[in-house]
Formats: structure tokens, sequence, C-alpha cells
């Protein structure tokens, strides 16, 4: 049987299944209701969920997964290898998540983003899906964030906007246009910068 530092309720049990090793708060909620009929919660080994953090059922999660305090993981949701979901970020449902990728506090991922490998969200990073938000109905669209990837403190990303492989977005920008592979975005609307030589290569998280 998995090894899980909590008694885990009945709900808990019928909605959850574990890996070895993982050590969920009293005041987290685990397989909280809301994902398709018959969905569950799935998180591999060696994982820390942190008090009042809250994850929907219909999420699937790897090996080495932590939360900050205040968490939210909505269904549909597929997260890699090695991840940090930091205090009061959220994954707001049908987000993809590679494996190493750090969001730090604050961070807001919509549905429909993906983000790949060895990926960086500085605090408060938003991603957005929305190109008109209720002015008109529209289609959402989601960002997508290559592997290497880092983001600023408050940088906001656009819907339908690819952040190409190696790209570092400063703090505080505005990305509205896809940004190249191994390139600075910086500024609002944000401008496209060759990489400095100090910034070139991959994340190492």
């Amino acid at each position: 049987m998995p090894t899980v530092e909590r008694h885990m309720s009945e709900q808990d049990l019928s909605t959850v299944r574990t890996g070895d090793g993982c050590d969920i708060a009293e005041t987290a909620v685990v397989g909280e209701p809301g994902g398709s009929d018959g969905a569950y919660t799935r998180i591999g080994d060696d994982a820390t969920v942190r008090g009042g953090t809250i994850v929907y059922t219909g999420v699937e999660i790897g090996d080495g997964f932590s939360t900050g305090h205040h968490a939210l993981v909505r269904g549909g949701t597929t997260v890699g290898d090695d991840v940090l979901v930091g205090s009061h970020a959220v994954l707001d449902g049908d987000v993809t998540l590679g494996s190493r990728v750090s969001c730090q506090t604050g961070v807001y991922l919509p549905p429909k983003t993906t983000v790949g490998d060895d990926v960086f969200l500085g605090p408060h990073a938003v991603v957005t899906n929305d190109p008109y938000p209720v002015r008109e109905t529209s289609e959402l669209v989601g960002a997508a964030l290559e592997s290497n990837v880092s983001v600023g403190a408050n940088a906001t990303i656009l819907p339908g906007v690819t952040v190409g492989e190696g790209s570092f977005v400063a703090a505080g920008a505005v990305v509205t246009e896809d940004v190249p592979p191994g390139t600075l975005a910086m500024g609002n609307p944000a401008g496209h910068e060759p990489l400095p030589e100090d910034l070139v290569g991959g994340n190492e998280l």
C-alpha cells in the first residue's frame, strides 16, 4: 500500500490514488469533486501537498510534486515530474505542464495553457486565454510556453501566444505576440531583443 502521511477521509480514499512517500497536510483537500464522473486524482511518489491546497478529481500528477499553501489545481490538468505549484498559484483546469516546472507564488494558468519542461514562472506571472473578455463571445485560445522558458514576476502572456524554447520574458512584460526561441521579451507591449549571453542556456530546476 502507498504510504501517505495523513489519515485520509473515506471520500479521499474513493477518489484519490497516490504513490509512496506522499505527505498531504490535514487541511489540504485532494480529490475535490468536480472532474468527470468516475474521475480520480492520481499523484505519484514523494509528493508534498501543503495546507489549504485543493486538488480536484480528474488530475494526473507525476512524482516529486510539491505545493505551497492554498494552491489550486482544477480537473483536466496533467502535471509531469518534479513540479512546484507555489502558494496561491492556480492551475485552472485543462492545463498541461511538463516536468521540472516551477510556478512561484500567485502564478495563474488558465484552461488550454501548455507548458514544456524546465520552465520557471516568477511570482504573479499570468497567462490568459480569452481574447475579448466579457465584451464579446470568443473561443478560448491557450498560450504555449516551450521548454526552458523563464518568465519574470508580474509578466502577462496574452491568448494564443507561443513563447519559444529557451526564451526569457522580463518582469512586468506584456507579451502580445509570439516570442521566437532564444529571445528576450521585455516592455509593454513586449519587444524582442537577442538574448544576452549570460541568459543563454537552459534552466536548471
